[in-house]
């Protein structure tokens, strides 16, 4: 789905709230920050986004390659990296928020391992980290990138203090919400 006029009111209140966010993803994701340009207000929110689907680049941000590509590890390091990049950015002192996302998803060859993301959203006082478990035989990759998506705005809703919204997962489906406060 390219558009999804069901978020533009969500995302509208992310334009309106006040963080300033930095946003770096890998293997999906890419939908969200279509969905957060198809909104006015996109340069209230976003300060940069990155793409980092080049084993490469994804160690450029992280400083190494990852041991696994889609991990809690990776995802909250990516997190940390974009909200401390958001500070590098930022001429205003906005709140900033840091969001990582790191997913497998259906592809055209073989891969092993279970489809599936991690999605971070890094605060100044906490990281959230979201592990989102998906069924293969349910969802195909554009199903797969479009719930990943909804995801992503979902978590940055949250990181500006919204109240969190529901994903419709299939039965063999399921999402784990942990959160970090952040080290003094």
């Amino acid at each position: 789905m390219l558009y999804a006029p069901d978020l533009t009111p969500l995302i509208q209140a992310i334009h309106d709230a006040p963080p300033r966010l930095v946003y770096v993803f890998a293997g999906a994701g890419s939908l969200a920050l279509h969905w957060l340009h198809a909104v006015a207000g996109s340069s209230r929110t976003l300060l940069e986004a990155r793409d980092c689907y080049a084993p490469r680049s994804l160690a450029a941000v992280l400083g190494a390659p990852p041991a696994r590509a889609v991990s809690v590890e990776t995802a909250s390091t990516m997190a940390t990296w974009a909200w401390n990049h958001a500070a590098n950015l930022a001429e205003d002192p906005w709140p900033l928020l840091g969001v990582g996302c790191t997913a497998a998803i259906a592809s055209d060859r073989a891969r092993r391992g279970a489809d599936r993301a991690v999605v971070a959203v890094r605060s100044a006082s906490a990281t959230r980290i979201y592990e989102l478990f998906l069924d293969k035989e349910h969802r195909d990759r554009a199903a797969e990138e479009e719930l990943i998506s909804r995801l992503v705005i979902l978590a940055i809703a949250e990181g500006c203090g919204m109240e969190r919204a529901s994903l419709t997962l299939g039965p063999e489906e399921a999402l784990r919400v942990t959160h970090y406060p952040t080290p003094a």
